[in-house]
């Protein structure tokens, strides 16, 4: 007998609080239902898989992203706004390692909310760039070039590949300045 007040949303908040605790690879139907108290074929009324159920804790992940990258640079322009984007980012996977990594995870090509929502985290970015007065046809490569970096630091921090014992956070401004310069002098180009 399912829990009372099991739905589909519960059974996405348990997948997303086991994300941050465990990570993406811990997340297991076996593992929802044990949180959740009922059995595994219990979940079948409000989830139809596991690749579902991953689907779901992505697009809370990439709604989250956005929402938090919209709220940090909402206001700003150029060099604050991307910054502020970089520290948005950064604090909200180091809160939410699972749930930022979820947010990681490609749409398929039906997931049509997913995609949506993937579409609105890169347009955020996008207009953080517009703020640089950035030349027709480098928006793809700024876009590119941010994401990859805001994003290859947290990943590599979250994956603890910062061993050696300079200061994490100067480092996490120095990469942040450097893009700045970057996106400086790509749109002076």
């Amino acid at each position: 007998m399912p829990r009372a007040g099991l739905s589909r949303e519960a059974v996405v908040d348990l997948a997303v609080a086991i994300v941050d605790d465990v990570g993406l690879d811990g997340l297991s139907l076996a593992a929802v239902a044990g949180r959740a108290g009922v059995a595994v074929p219990s979940l079948y009324k409000h989830i139809g898989s596991l690749a579902e159920l991953r689907c779901a804790v992505a697009l809370v992940g990439t709604r989250e992203v956005v929402r938090v990258s919209s709220a940090a640079t909402v206001g700003l322009a150029g060099d604050d706004a991307l910054r502020a984007l970089g520290h948005g980012i950064r604090a909200f996977a180091r809160a939410h390692p699972g749930l930022y990594a979820g947010a990681q995870v490609a749409p398929a090509a039906g997931d049509t909310e997913l995609l949506a929502a993937a579409a609105d985290a890169v347009a955020v970015v996008a207009a953080v760039l517009r703020g640089f007065g950035l030349p027709d046809g480098s928006s793809v490569d700024a876009i590119r070039a941010a994401r990859s970096a805001i994003h290859g630091f947290v990943s590599l921090e979250a994956g603890n590949g910062f061993g050696m014992p300079d200061d994490v956070d100067r480092s996490f401004a120095t990469m942040l300045d450097l893009l700045v310069h970057g996106i400086r002098a790509l749109a002076r180009a």
